[in-house]
């Protein structure tokens, strides 16, 4: 817990330390932590992921996992996300049903241009659907309102996305979350980043610590391959996961509306 706090601690002072250079959005899929990009006026972007959490007790995997955005003129987009769960636990048979529902409003509501800082809020809800999934165990019974802020900006040749929220759950302890991305554009088509993660609950307190590596990779305007695997800092347990991952791809449309290859 002490070596999570410290890595926390490093993590925010990170991410304001770089306040003042440029700004190139890194975070979102296949990655946990957002940035503050949109799409676009009337465009779309859709990704669609495999993502397994593997624990010592329990594995849940997205199969997949569904995350459709719509841009709203040049600084809005509306976002619903939502997945199919394999649940698998020990001594019992897998459980499939679907996840709860996540539509959110993202508003750039600061952007300096290309070379300055970008900042967002991404305010979103997580609601369960009117299926059995929540009776068998599959989603959690406590439906939830998730207030994020998203910092985008350049260090040098690293690319910074930062993201700090705040979750107002209704029926059980609110909780946080912080992550950091950093990468670095090696070609028009190859990006690798690596990425920092924190979510926790307040009264208990708990906290799940994450550390994860990933790429995209422009397969042909408008596909992008997604890749990411990690695990968490600390030894694997019930809430401690030894891997996550996110195996994917993006679709851009219409095709037109992005730089061609």
């Amino acid at each position: 817990m002490k070596n999570s706090i410290l890595v926390l601690r490093s993590l925010i002072f990170l991410a304001f330390f770089s306040v003042g250079t440029s700004a190139f959005a890194q975070g979102g899929p296949p990655y946990y932590t957002n940035d503050p990009g949109t799409p676009g006026p009337f465009n779309w972007e859709i990704n669609i992921g495999y993502m397994p959490f593997f624990y010592s007790n329990q594995s849940v995997s997205h199969v997949p996992d569904l995350d459709i955005n719509f841009g709203i003129g040049d600084r809005i987009q509306l976002t619903y996300e939502s997945a199919w769960l394999r649940v698998q636990n020990p001594g019992s048979a897998t459980k499939f049903g679907l996840n709860q529902s996540n539509p959110g409003v993202k508003w750039r509501f600061y952007d300096a241009g290309e070379s300055g800082l970008s900042v967002s809020v991404f305010p979103q809800l997580f609601l369960n659907n009117p299926d059995d999934a929540v009776r068998r165990g599959i989603t959690p019974p406590n439906d939830s309102f998730l207030l994020p802020v998203e910092f985008s900006k350049k260090f040098g040749p690293v690319d910074v996305d930062y993201e700090v929220g705040y979750q107002f759950v209704r029926k059980g302890p609110d909780g946080w979350l912080t992550g950091l991305v950093l990468g670095h554009e090696f070609t028009s088509k190859f990006e690798l980043d690596a990425e920092l993660y924190f979510q926790g609950t307040f009264h208990p307190s708990n906290v799940q610590t994450t550390f994860d590596f990933g790429a995209r990779y422009k397969i042909h305007s408008p596909v992008i391959l997604l890749l990411m695997a990690g695990r968490s800092f600390e030894p694997a347990r019930s809430n401690q996961p030894y891997f996550v991952g996110y195996f994917g791809i993006q679709l851009l449309l219409p095709p037109k509306s992005y730089p061609s290859d």
